[in-house]
């Protein structure tokens, strides 16, 4: 016969398994609000510093151009170089900063670095010694005169970033091919290294650029292969179709632009806006004393964001947009040298 203290012992040990499981349950949803309450203040803390710090950055760097018009020539040029590499240290700062940012907190500081390097060009076209005009030598397949020249203060161009017009104006120090049809254009690294390059109004044309240009500048061009080594800022693209574009740079901006293959290597996203039939695939082009280049570009090669395309017309959250690709491996090229255009 079981004893009453024997019955009641084996009652307290036995709780029911839903029970257990609805407790657990319980907890465990405790741990995940917990951890997101914690993830959200770390972020807004993050959004916190990045607004301050950035704020402070951009006013520094716009004071530093601005003081450029009141001073000697030799000054300003310092100057200006401060405020480019002040400008590009900005970039890295944002780059680094993306995983925390809205799309529109992003947009709203890429327009705003964006703005500054316009402002850094304008200023050099304003503070340099005007240059005469001269043609530069080219290798060309064809003994026509060059379409190689600096190009003068009159060339300016607009680019849109969102709603904001940045108005980029070509500097003195600015080189580059313009107007030219079914020709191979090629500039060695002494003639460009670290200069901003300008190719425009080209048409069935092979353009090879060596060396590490500061920017480059590719506007109405059609039908182009287009490679250069790697830029230290920014490449702009606007109004290119049917062509194939490949470099390496630290931001990519492109627009208006229709059914061109970008082989890219950026360090810190792509953006396109207006565009339509744009695919990319990492950057495969090699040459001889490229590692060197790298150096003086201070690009990272082993930082390569060139599947991570922003696109400034399509804003769904988890949709892909419909206006870029990805170059499927088996479609790729890989020889670019036994690629010529057509005559």
């Amino acid at each position: 016969m079981e004893t009453s203290e024997e019955v009641g012992a084996s009652d307290t040990v036995k709780i029911p398994e839903k029970v257990l499981r609805r407790d657990q349950a319980r907890l465990e949803e405790l741990e995940r609000r917990r951890n997101e309450k914690e993830s959200q203040s770390v972020a807004e803390e993050n959004v916190d510093y990045f607004t301050a710090t950035f704020s402070a950055e951009k006013a520094a760097i716009e004071d530093l151009i601005s003081s450029c018009a009141n001073t000697d020539h030799e000054k300003a040029t310092k100057m200006l170089e401060d405020a480019t590499l002040k400008t590009q240290q900005l970039q890295k700062f944002l780059n680094d900063s993306v995983m925390f940012l809205t799309q529109y907190e992003l947009r709203q500081a890429q327009a705003s670095v964006q703005k500054l390097q316009g402002s850094v060009v304008e200023r050099r076209a304003e503070v340099m010694p005007k240059k005469k005009f001269a043609f530069r030598s080219r290798t060309a397949r064809t003994s026509q005169p060059s379409a190689s020249m600096p190009v003068g203060d009159k060339d300016k161009t607009t680019y849109f970033v969102g709603n904001a017009a940045v108005h980029v104006r070509a500097s003195a120090e600015q080189y580059g091919f313009s107007n030219v049809d079914s020709q191979v254009l090629i500039k060695r690294s002494e003639e460009i290294q670290q200069r901003d390059v300008l190719l425009s109004h080209l048409a069935d044309c092979k353009v090879i650029l060596y060396g590490s240009p500061n920017t480059v500048h590719i506007k109405n061009v059609r039908d182009c292969q287009i490679l250069c080594g790697p830029v230290s800022s920014s490449v702009f693209v606007d109004e290119c179709t049917g062509c194939t574009l490949v470099f390496a740079c630290q931001q990519l901006r492109t627009h208006n632009t229709t059914a061109t293959q970008v082989y890219l290597h950026v360090t810190s996203r792509a953006i396109i806006e207006d565009c339509h039939g744009v695919s990319f695939a990492p950057f495969n082009w090699t040459y001889q004393g490229m590692d060197n280049d790298f150096r003086v570009s201070g690009l990272d090669p082993k930082r390569n964001n060139w599947s991570q395309v922003d696109d400034f017309n399509w804003l769904a959250s988890g949709t892909p947009s419909p206006n870029w690709t990805v170059i499927p491996e088996s479609e790729r090229i890989s020889c670019w040298d036994a690629k010529e255009p057509s005559s």
